[in-house]
């Protein structure tokens, strides 16, 4: 329930804060060029907006517990070697954090290099060794190192903004076909969101596609990155003891695509975030 609260809030707020911007700076959707002008708006504001909380996002969505001053020999041995991945991939600390949950996950996040979190659950901490629990942390550092919460994030925005415009342009098309006029009358007001919101979900489908491709080539450069800080044994290992628990991942959608595990969801491989563990280990192995 949480979780929905801050998805639900975290979204109106950038709604209401890009309306006030339009509003400012006096943008006419109304016209092709200010329509353009708001899709790039939302879409790329919304995305790194999100963004910018999304560690803020995560530490609340999860209940992740920043380790500031170690309590004990395993909070020392995760702050420590997160410290020395980040000192070999040329980053600055990220925070490390650990957050309670059966499920056994890790993930990273952040919108600077150096300024990103590092979380792992106590479900992956009590089933994995720490061989293997070094290998994970090495995956999300690399994901760090590489800037993919970043580029991502372009896609995204990028995709949106097309996603956007596009289903309103062609809405405008079929109103203006309908009408036989340029004032968009013939769907109608309510008419015409309708056709913009169907535009958009099939739209955002093929987005999607787009989106999830990128995110699977990430997780193989993030298994080759864990690979160069720790080895592929290590790395390895770590994905079989994924492949003997199969429960799907919980994160919260922020963070998700960032994850060791791969999300519940997903009806074919092409919206999947997450490449199949089969696939990711035979690439290691072929190192």
């Amino acid at each position: 329930m949480l979780r929905i609260v801050l998805f639900l809030a975290t979204n109106l707020a950038i709604l209401v804060l890009l309306g006030i911007v339009m509003s400012v700076l006096g943008i006419d959707s109304r016209s092709t060029s200010g329509l353009l002008v708001m899709a790039a708006l939302f879409g790329f504001g919304g995305s790194f907006i999100s963004l910018a909380m999304s560690k803020w996002i995560a530490k609340k969505s999860t209940g992740a517990r920043v380790i500031d001053t170690p309590a004990n020999q395993t909070e020392q041995w995760l702050y420590d070697t997160v410290r020395r991945m980040a000192e070999e991939a040329e980053l600055g600390m990220p925070e490390v954090a650990i957050y309670d949950s059966p499920d056994m996950n890790a993930f990273a996040t952040g919108m600077k290099k150096n300024d990103a979190l590092v979380a792992v659950s106590t479900g992956l901490l009590q089933s994995m060794s720490k061989d293997e629990v070094e290998a994970v942390l090495a995956h999300e550092v690399t994901h760090v190192a590489c800037g993919d919460m970043v580029t991502l994030t372009l896609i995204q925005g990028v995709l949106n903004t097309f996603v956007i415009f596009l289903s309103r342009i062609a809405a405008n098309i079929i109103s203006n076909f309908l009408s036989g006029d340029e004032e968009g009358e013939g769907l109608g007001f309510f008419g015409y969101m309708a056709v913009v919101i169907v535009l958009e979900l099939a739209l955002g489908l093929f987005a999607s596609v787009i989106v999830m491709w990128f995110s699977r080539k990430r997780e193989f450069t993030a298994d080759k990155g864990a690979a160069y800080l720790t080895s592929k044994e290590k790395m390895v290992s770590a994905l079989r003891k994924l492949q003997v628990h199969q429960e799907p991942s919980h994160l919260p959608d922020q963070v998700a695509a960032f994850g060791i595990r791969p999300k519940k969801g997903g009806l074919a491989d092409f919206f999947r975030s997450h490449p199949p563990l089969e696939k990711r280990i035979e690439a290691l192995q072929k190192l």
